[in-house]
């Protein structure tokens, strides 16, 4: 865990009750002032709907306008592709969104009917969310059933790839989700490289083809030799690289701390993100 004295400022990457966190926008933000950040981005998954009541708790902290979208690519599901400066209030932006959550959730849906038709309960209200998605599922499992497992065993389980009951999505593709971003006037930076895919390098690379501004170099899971590795691409690339401690709330098991996230030593580049 980084020194408090030395984590970076920013964090531009994080959740709220919209999308898979536990704290209302106001809130979250609350809780990034009160953590020492300066340079803040809500990032709730397929939907801005938050946007606004995080812009009026913000204050004097610079606050961008920004959401995670995700995308699939090739054999990939689960791709995120974070949007900033975005504008939110663009109504085809935001019709496209609607879309989106719509695919969203008709993929929750699907995977809680057959978890029922496995034997599992699962109250449907549970599952009332702005963007529904795997962890209010895994979240339901948990408090509908006896189970003896944990959320990350439950994902193991029953809610990756390989699993008889899960469902994958179907868009938009990568190449269209850094489409939409850019349609809406932001940057398309690709968030957690290191999550799904077994090449990074080799997909920022080819990510980078399709118009993609940059890449979350710094991240809450990111070890010193990822870090060094994206940085260095990024930059033979001439992609700005972000970071964030991902914050989804501060009960969350891993991402409950925001600035919680080291720059190992190097220079991000925000590039336009720091323009007025």
């Amino acid at each position: 865990m980084p020194d408090v004295k030395t984590a970076p400022t920013f964090d531009l990457q994080s959740h709220s009750t919209y999308s898979d966190g536990t704290l209302a926008p106001a809130e979250v933000v609350e809780r990034a002032r009160e953590a020492g950040v300066q340079l803040l981005a809500l990032t709730d998954h397929d939907t801005v709907d938050g946007v606004d009541e995080a812009l009026s708790a913000a204050g004097d902290m610079r606050l961008i306008p920004a959401v995670e979208l995700s995308s699939v690519h090739g054999t990939y599901e689960d791709l995120h592709i974070l949007g900033y400066g975005i504008d939110h209030t663009d109504a085809t932006f935001r019709a496209t969104l609607a879309d989106f959550r719509q695919d969203r959730i008709r993929r929750i849906l699907a995977m809680a009917e057959k978890l029922r038709e496995a034997g599992f309960t699962i109250d449907p209200k549970r599952l009332e969310h702005e963007a529904p998605g795997r962890p209010h599922l895994a979240a339901a499992l948990l408090e509908d059933n006896d189970l003896d497992l944990s959320k990350n065993e439950v994902f193991a389980r029953y809610l990756v790839p390989g699993t008889p009951t899960y469902v994958g999505r179907s868009r938009p593709t990568m190449r269209q989700a850094i489409d939409v971003i850019h349609a809406a006037g932001g940057l398309a930076v690709w968030a957690h490289p290191y999550w799904d895919v077994e090449e990074a390098e080799a997909a920022l690379r080819e990510f980078a083809g399709y118009g993609l501004d940059g890449v979350e170099a710094f991240y809450i899971t990111h070890d010193e030799a990822q870090t060094r590795q994206l940085h260095a691409l990024a930059r033979e690339l001439g992609l700005i690289t972000t970071g964030s401690a991902d914050f989804h709330g501060p009960t969350h098991d891993h991402f409950n701390r925001f600035r919680a996230f080291s720059l190992h030593g190097l220079e991000p580049d925000l590039g336009r993100l720091l323009a007025d």
